[in-house]
């Protein structure tokens, strides 16, 4: 029986890297992991959605929505819900083969 790899499977049905359903994948699941992780960080926390949006200054709903992936959240939102979960931030920008570091 052959095995195959999560790589060679997501090669195979959903597309290569740099194709665009392969991308579009990508980004969903970047966007799944972040939603799990700031709910992950909410919970150690011991606060509720409810509490999460006041503190960010949105609705509960707001706060559902980026922990289940639901809608594209304003990139301000995330870096305020990021700032009081006391999250540490960092990330690349790369544009026309030049890095930008943030």
């Amino acid at each position: 029986m052959k095995t195959y790899s999560l790589e060679e499977l997501t090669d195979n049905y959903i597309g290569k890297k740099g194709t665009k359903k392969r991308d579009e994948f990508d980004n969903e699941l970047r966007l799944d992991l972040l939603g799990y992780e700031i709910k992950k960080a909410r919970k150690k926390r011991k606060l509720t959605q409810e509490q999460l949006g006041e503190l960010v200054g949105v609705k509960k709903a707001q706060i559902s929505k980026i922990e289940n992936s639901a809608t594209d959240a304003r990139f301000s939102t995330i870096l305020k819900v990021f700032k009081v979960l006391g999250a540490k931030v960092k990330f690349d920008v790369e544009l026309n083969d030049h890095k930008l570091a943030y």
